[in-house]
């Protein structure tokens, strides 16, 4: 399957557009709540000789170094980014989901898998027919958090996204 509109519209409407500095034109990089260099819609960039997300001040000359084009980019280019990436998210929820699902199921989880890199225990209660009830406690309960602090924003999304996996249409 392929992240709708709908799918794409929820990403961009919860990760926001990231913009570290106002007063520069264009879009440069922000650390997330979690203290992760993003670029674009949570766009996360990673250490490319280490595979480490790049995190903390420290490493924000890796960004220059290693990402000189990630430096400032347009909102065209963070929606570019943005589809381009999807694929990697949509493939973890493809191969780690073994039941049929809707669109708006596999909308929500490639939102849910986007933002969190996927939860082993939600695939496991999906592909175990968990009840739905089972499936929100879960849910709205996890990936709420941001450097130890539960986060309105994330509380927020997980909700959103239950809402749009439980509409079976």
């Amino acid at each position: 399957m392929k992240t709708s509109e709908k799918g794409i519209a929820l990403i961009k409407r919860f990760e926001g557009i990231h913009d570290g500095d106002l007063k520069a034109i264009g879009l440069q990089p922000k650390m997330c709540p979690s203290g992760i260099w993003t670029v674009g819609y949570g766009y996360a960039l990673r250490n490319k000789r280490t595979g480490q997300w790049l995190k903390g001040k420290a490493d924000y000359p890796l960004i220059a170094q290693q990402y000189p084009e990630m430096i400032t980019i347009t909102e065209q280019r963070a929606d570019e980014l943005l589809r381009e990436v999807i694929s990697q998210y949509e493939d973890i929820v493809d191969n780690r989901v073994k039941v049929a699902l809707c669109q708006n199921q596999f909308d929500a989880l490639v939102s849910h898998t986007y933002n969190t890199g996927g939860s082993d225990t939600l695939f496991k209660l999906i592909n175990a027919d968990a009840t739905m009830e089972e499936i929100q406690k879960w849910w709205t309960s996890r990936y709420i958090t941001g450097e130890g602090r539960v986060l309105a924003g994330l509380v927020a999304r997980r909700r959103e996204e239950f809402n749009l996996f439980k509409q079976i249409a």
